[in-house]
């Protein structure tokens, strides 16, 4: 023990196991220390980040996270830094924050479709300019001078109808001039030409018309829409004033190429036709319906557009935080710290086990030192109390040289004083106590051993066999701390003894056990066997107790047959020693012979002759020849029988007694 108390050591001196373990221990405070440091700190930034008055996440009106902590914001973090997230730019978190602001907007009627007319107007214009005018009898002036041609035409406005001073030059000429002049005129512009000429101003008004309406097909009012919307619109806006105007320039050249007929009615032209743009301007309503159709939609999921931006929002700012704070560099050097600590406190919880190892060891072998001391007091008990020897006693003694393989050792006193000289009886009495003593140590108490007790009364003289077995049913029967008990002796003074251990059974039919059973070791050559031991030795206290049951046997019985017949034959014998024994501690005064006999029987001497013969007849069968060749009288023997067992129950408490020693429990007699 001393040498594992050095390598233990002190801690108040730094030695040994004790020694290093302060080091680890200081190394894994140090660790642990800033390891809490850094992890505080970083878990204060998460804190303030999360739920800080004023700034933190949790009061912000524009998330709506009222029960946000930081547990949330450790969520957030981890979903932020996946590869999947993506920031959003400053623009989509203006646009996110807009739609926060918004309101839920009434529903946006279709606009009207547009209805272009370019490519009717492109169609009729390209007939009237390529018309040919089927006419005879034209000036040939006036086809050769278009601007006189129109003058003349324009001119007969003025003169058509009763006129007959002309407008011009205010001349009067006849009725004949007029009617000639007019049919000139009517042959050179005829029917036809007038018509094309009228159609050819239809159609310029019908150009006139759509540039009118064009600009004005699509009415974009940024109010109705939410303001994500805005910047769509506005674009929209400008690739419809673009388109339109386009549209309406594409008419020009037709007007041009229409009014260039228009002067010279007569002459068909080829007709250039531009490209139109119409499904420009219908591609243009349609991103607007799109448009109109997307923001109606905003209407009914309004509050889940607002709840996926106030998220993203949220996230967006998490994203910024974390950056800032530099939160990966921050786990991995929270992490490298954690490493050290948990390094430390491995080496620390190494270095404490390793002291408790020694530590257990040491109480180990003071608790068995400890132990032995009470063995000792426990083996000194029973010499005292059972056996009554006050001068032996064992003393447990600590050893403390190098070599000691258990820490104590043991030494008999007599006397107080070292005992060397001891009878082969005390060594056999002072080594049973120690083996009771043992059962009692903290290796074997409470773990119900196997037990067994070889002849604890060898060499003992009778004064103590009984006291060994009242230490046997006391410490070890009745505590019934054990699994099985085996008990061997030679001597039948203590199996005597032993017959009064409980006899009970345990479980119920048909599977009970007995729980006490008898056996006999006999030697068979140069081996031995186990075997039942008969009856007549497990069965009965004393002798005396199966001399009275052959007798009771005889005296309760109805017939002989093979199975008693024994009983019969060494009844005179039987009853013969039993008389003696029985009549000895009656008449304990010295008395020999049938003086006995007639005190136990009285007056009546009929009973006495009758045992008188039975003890001197069938006892005996020197000097009485012609009795060994006779049958058995077994009438006479049943009489005596009778006699005997009707004397002893006299006294009734007796009597009760011996038939419960040989198990009667209904008496037939």
């Amino acid at each position: 023990m001393g040498k594992i108390e050095v390598e233990l050591g002190s801690e108040d001196k730094k030695s040994g196991l004790a020694g290093q373990f302060i080091v680890t221990k200081n190394t894994f405070e140090c660790a642990k220390k800033a390891y809490d440091n850094k992890s505080k700190e970083l878990k204060g930034k998460l804190r303030d980040k999360a739920v800080k008055d004023g700034t933190g996440i949790k009061h912000n009106k524009i998330y709506g996270s009222a029960n946000y902590n930081t547990p949330k914001l450790e969520t957030d973090i981890a979903a932020v830094n996946k590869d999947s997230y993506i920031p959003l730019s400053d623009d989509e978190a203006n646009k996110y924050h807009d739609l926060l602001k918004e309101e839920p907007k009434d529903e946006i009627k279709e606009s009207a479709a547009f209805k272009l007319k370019y490519s009717d107007i492109a169609l009729k214009a390209k007939e009237l300019v390529e018309k040919k005018i089927q006419a005879s009898d034209q000036v040939q002036e006036w086809l050769e001078d278009i601007d006189l041609a129109k003058w003349i035409d324009s001119g007969r406005k003025y003169h058509e109808g009763e006129r007959d001073q002309c407008a011009f030059c205010g001349s009067v000429h006849p009725a004949e001039h007029w009617e000639g002049l007019w049919g000139k005129l009517d042959k050179h512009f005829n029917q036809e030409s007038k018509e094309l000429d009228n159609e050819i101003d239809e159609v310029l008004l019908a150009i006139e018309n759509e540039k009118r309406r064009a600009p004005n097909l699509l009415k974009i009012r940024n109010t109705f829409f939410y303001t994500s919307f805005a910047d769509g619109l506005n674009r929209l806006l400008e690739q419809f004033a673009t388109c339109s105007a386009t549209y309406c320039a594409t008419f020009d050249s037709m007007k041009l190429q229409l009014e260039k007929r228009k002067k010279d009615i007569f002459t068909p032209l080829i007709f250039d036709n531009t490209i139109s743009i119409e499904q420009d301007l219908n591609a243009i309503r349609d991103s607007y319906e799109e448009m109109r159709k997307e923001s109606d939609l905003i209407t009914s999921e309004l509050g889940k557009k607002q709840s996926e931006a106030r998220i993203a929002l949220r996230l967006h700012d998490v994203f910024k935080f974390v950056t800032d704070i530099k939160y990966a560099d921050e786990c991995i050097t929270l992490e490298e710290l954690k490493k050290a600590k948990d390094k430390a406190e491995t080496n620390k919880s190494i270095g404490q086990t390793e002291m408790n190892v020694k530590r257990g060891k040491i109480n180990e072998l003071k608790a068995q030192l400890k132990d032995e001391s009470k063995g000792a007091d426990r083996v000194n008990y029973y010499l005292n109390s059972f056996f009554g020897h006050q001068s032996l006693s064992l003393k447990a003694i600590e050893d403390t040289s190098e070599d000691a393989s258990s820490g104590y050792r043991f030494e008999i006193t007599r006397n107080n004083k070292k005992a060397f000289h001891l009878s082969e009886g005390e060594c056999s009495l002072i080594a049973f106590c120690y083996f009771m003593a043992k059962l009692e140590d903290i290796e074997t108490k409470g773990n119900h051993p196997i037990i067994w007790v070889d002849d604890p009364i060898s060499s003992l003289d009778a004064n103590h066999i009984f006291f060994v077995y009242i230490l046997i049913n006391s410490e070890i029967v009745k505590s019934k701390n054990y699994k099985q008990l085996f008990i061997s002796t030679h001597s039948l003074d203590f199996l005597k003894y032993l017959k009064r251990i409980s006899q009970d059974y345990q479980g119920k039919k048909p599977n009970r056990i007995k729980i006490r059973e008898f056996f006999l070791i006999e030697r068979w050559g140069n081996s031995s066997i186990l075997s039942p031991m008969p009856g007549y030795l497990k069965r009965y206290v004393t002798e005396f107790n199966y001399l009275f049951h052959k007798i009771y046997n005889c005296a309760v019985v109805e017939s002989v047959s093979d199975s008693n017949f024994q009983d019969f034959y060494n009844f005179g014998n039987n009853a013969r020693k039993f008389l003696e024994i029985y009549l000895y501690y009656k008449y304990p005064n010295g008395v020999e012979g049938d003086d006995k006999l007639l005190k136990f029987f009285g007056d009546d001497r009929l009973p006495t002759l009758f045992m008188d013969r039975v003890n001197n007849e069938y006892s005996h069968l020197c000097g009485v020849f012609e009795r060994g060749a006779s049958p058995v009288d077994v009438p006479e023997m049943i009489t005596v029988a009778r006699q005997i067992i009707t004397k002893i129950q006299e006294d009734p408490d007796q009597y009760s007694a011996l038939l419960q020693s040989i198990g009667v429990k209904d008496d037939l007699f």
